[in-house]
């Protein structure tokens, strides 16, 4: 069984489907359509550019070439998270992409390694949709973490001021945030896991089965995938935090306001 290919004709006659979200956007007055219309053409200008670069990437197969890649995949997120969080880039940057890294590379090893097997794993027609797959969860659950760890320290100033106050040591002091962080982050993708398969097909298992794979292959990827994704938002968000505070704390344990754009002078 073969894809069905989409030819260029009918993927220009797939955009026709916009005048449904963008009709509802004119008709309710909602500010949204510059928007719309930029996003949809960014989608369009980045995938065609991806599209292209994967393919020769794909035909030369080179590990180093391969490698090089994630990497830039990784710092992308890296910066969007910075972004995301709507704190202080540079307080930032250099923690998330080590969390990143982790995350990623660890889970993605071990699918590649362990649960796929042998050497043709390896190639990078595997490893760039895996490594993608599995950053791309990180990326959502860090920017959920870390908004919700620094958000509520900023919030709960007070409480945890206190508690260095009491004799707390700054671990301690900063234990019940990291877990109120880590339970937002890590939630989401728990409701995913379990409803899997009764709400939607999910992608690993949809691509799978238009690649000309039998449903119980699909069903094995998408197991394997999901445990993957799960360990690499688990890792990366605990990692995330962690690094990143190393260099938003006075040296009296209260949280640096630079840290906070608003609150820069």
């Amino acid at each position: 069984m073969s894809i069905i290919d989409i030819s260029i004709w009918r993927l220009i006659a797939g955009y026709s489907l916009l005048a449904a979200p963008l009709g509802i956007i004119l008709w309710m007055r909602l500010p949204l359509l510059g928007e719309t219309l930029s996003a949809v053409v960014r989608m369009t200008l980045q995938l065609l550019f991806v599209g292209f670069y994967l393919q020769v990437i794909f035909d030369l197969d080179n590990a180093w070439l391969t490698g090089a890649w994630v990497m830039v995949m990784i710092l992308v997120a890296d910066l969007s998270i910075a972004r995301g969080c709507r704190l202080r880039m540079s307080r930032l940057a250099g923690g998330l992409f080590w969390a990143l890294s982790a995350g990623t590379f660890i889970p993605l090893a071990f699918f590649v390694v362990v649960v796929l097997g042998g050497t043709e794993a390896l190639s990078a027609q595997y490893v760039i949709p895996i490594g993608g797959m599995i950053l791309g969860n990180c990326l959502r659950a860090d920017i959920i973490g870390i908004r919700a760890f620094y958000e509520s320290l900023q919030e709960n100033e007070k409480a945890y001021l206190l508690s260095l106050a009491q004799g707390a040591t700054l671990k301690e002091a900063l234990a019940p945030f990291m877990r109120e962080s880590l339970q937002a982050a890590l939630a989401p993708t728990i409701a995913t896991i379990a409803t899997i398969g009764l709400v939607s097909l999910p992608g690993m298992m949809t691509g799978v089965i238009l690649g000309g794979g039998d449903p119980m292959t699909a069903i094995k990827y998408q197991i394997a995938i999901m445990i993957a994704i799960y360990a690499g938002t688990a890792i990366t968000v605990l990692l995330a935090i962690r690094l990143t505070a190393r260099r938003n704390f006075t040296p009296q344990g209260t949280l640096d306001r630079g840290l906070f754009p608003e609150e820069q002078t």
